[in-house]
C-alpha cells in the first residue's frame, strides 16, 4: 500500500482547526520543526494553536508570531488530570478537527483528552531515531502517525505499527539568513587563506564531536590551514572537548562557537561541514548546510542518507570511525574543484527542488490529514456543520 503522502490526495477543500501540543520547554530540532511547520500550515489558510508547558521557548515564538498558545503543568499525577480536563475542554469548545502530538507526555495526556472529546482525528509525529519501547501511544492512542524520515518509519513498522497508518513527511527546514556585514571568520581571527570545517550541534555525547576532533586531528598535519569551527553548547560536554583539543594540541585550530543564532553566518564561513552523529532521525543541519552551498559530510545512521545524495552533494562514512572520517575531510580538504561541485550539487538539490521547504512539508501534512480524515469516515468539523 502506498504511503498516503505518495497518493494523489485532494486538499481538505475548507480550512482545519489544528492543535499542536508538546510538552518539552527547550527549543531544538523537533520545537523548531513544529514551529516551521504551524507557521505554513497557517499560511495555507488553516487555523493553528499550541498547547505547551509554561516557560516553553516554542510557545513564546508562536505567541510572538500570533498564536493562541495555552500554556499548563503537564508533570505529576495531579497536572495530568488537570491537563487532560483542560484539553479535552478546549477541544470541545472550540471544534478542532485535528490533534497534533509530538512527545510522549503531551501525547498521552492530549490523545485521552482527544478520544473523550471525539476529535475527528489524532496524530502523532515521531521526531526521534531511538528504540520504541512501546507501541500504545503510536497505535491506541494516535489514529495515524507522521515519522521524519523513511528510516524513522521503518522502526515504527518493525515494533508492528500499520503500514497504512504510518506516513513519512521530512521535517521542514528553511534555510538561515545572512548577514552580508557579518564576518565569522574575521571574528574568530581565522587567516585569509584557512580552510573551515564547520560543525552545528548541540553537544551531546551521541552527536559525535570527540570523533570528529579525533578526526580533524589525523589530517591537521598534512592541512596546516585547516580549522574547525564547532557550533552549540551542551554542559558538561563542551568542557570535555575543550580538554580533549587541548591534549592533542589543536587549541590554535579548534574553535569553539558556543550557542549562536547567525547560523546563516557562520555555514558562510565554512568551507565543509561535517558531523560525526551517531544517531539521527533525519539531520536538517546537512540540508541546511547544503542549501547554502557547501559540501557535507555525514554519518551512514538513521535519516542521515536521506538528507543527501552520497557521492554527488557529499559524502557518508560509517559512525565512531574516526579514520573513516579524516579520510573523507581529507579527500575534500585536498580538491577544491570537488568542493565546488558538491556544494553547488547541494545548492541546486535543496534550493532548485524544494524538496524540503516548509511549503513542501505543509503540502503534505495537508494532504495526510484530509486522507486520514476521510478514511476514518469523519469529515472536518467546519463541513460537518455546513450540512
Amino acid at each position: 500500500m502506498l504511503n498516503p503522502v505518495e497518493q494523489k490526495v485532494g486538499n481538505p477543500g475548507r480550512p482545519l482547526r489544528i492543535l499542536h501540543t508538546e510538552a518539552a520547554t527547550s527549543f531544538g530540532g523537533q520545537e523548531f520543526c513544529i514551529y516551521k511547520e504551524m507557521i505554513a500550515m497557517r499560511d495555507r489558510g488553516h487555523h493553528l494553536e499550541l498547547v505547551c508547558q509554561p516557560g516553553a521557548e516554542l510557545g513564546d515564538r508562536l505567541s510572538q508570531d500570533g498564536f493562541t498558545v495555552h500554556r499548563i503543568v503537564m508533570d505529576g499525577p495531579g497536572n495530568f488530570l488537570r491537563g487532560v480536563a483542560f484539553v479535552r475542554s478546549l477541544l470541545r469548545r472550540e471544534r478542532f478537527d485535528v490533534v497534533n502530538t509530538h512527545s510522549r507526555r503531551d501525547t498521552v495526556l492530549a490523545a485521552i483528552a482527544a478520544r473523550l472529546a471525539r476529535t475527528p482525528l489524532i496524530v502523532r509525529t515521531r521526531h526521534l531515531a531511538k528504540p520504541i519501547n512501546s507501541l500504545y501511544a503510536y497505535t491506541w492512542l494516535a489514529h495515524r502517525v507522521i515519522a521524519v524520515s523513511r528510516y524513522v518509519r521503518k522502526q515504527l513498522l518493525e515494533g508492528g505499527a500499520r503500514p497504512e497508518s504510518v506516513a513519512t513527511i521530512h521535517s521542514p527546514v528553511v534555510l538561515p539568513q545572512v548577514n552580508v556585514d557579518a564576518c565569522v571568520r574575521r571574528e574568530f581571527g581565522l587567516p585569509e587563506d584557512a580552510l573551515v570545517v564547520g560543525c552545528v550541534a548541540v553537544m551531546r555525547a551521541e552527536k559525535g564531536h570527540a570523533d570528529l576532533i579525533d578526526a580533524f586531528h589525523l589530517v591537521s598535519t598534512r592541512f596546516p590551514q585547516a580549522h574547525l569551527l564547532l557550533v552549540g553548547d551542551g554542559m558538561p560536554l563542551f568542557q570535555r572537548l575543550q580538554e580533549q583539543v587541548a591534549a592533542l594540541n589543536l587549541g590554535t585550530r579548534v574553535h569553539f562557537a558556543g550557542r549562536r543564532n547567525d547560523i546563516g553566518n557562520v555555514l558562510t564561513a565554512c568551507d565543509i561541514f561535517a558531523l560525526a552523529t551517531h544517531r539521527e532521525a533525519l539531520g536538517t543541519v546537512f540540508i541546511e548546510a547544503a542549501g547554502m552551498g557547501l559540501p557535507v559530510i555525514g554519518t551512514d545512521v538513521g535519516g542521515v542518507p536521506e538528507t543527501m545524495q552520497a557521492g554527488v552533494t557529499g559524502l557518508l562514512v560509517p559512525p565512531r570511525d574516526p579514520a573513516a572520517l579524516a579520510a573523507a575531510l581529507e579527500t575534500l580538504l585536498a580538491d577544491p574543484a570537488l568542493r565546488r561541485q558538491m556544494g553547488n550539487a547541494g545548492r541546486d538539490l535543496i534550493r532548485g527542488n524544494g524538496l524540503f521547504s516548509a511549503e513542501r512539508a505543509a503540502d503534505q501534512v495537508e494532504q495526510v490529514y484530509a486522507h486520514w480524515l476521510s478514511e476514518l469516515g469523519r469529515l472536518p468539523r467546519a463541513a460537518r456543520a455546513a450540512i
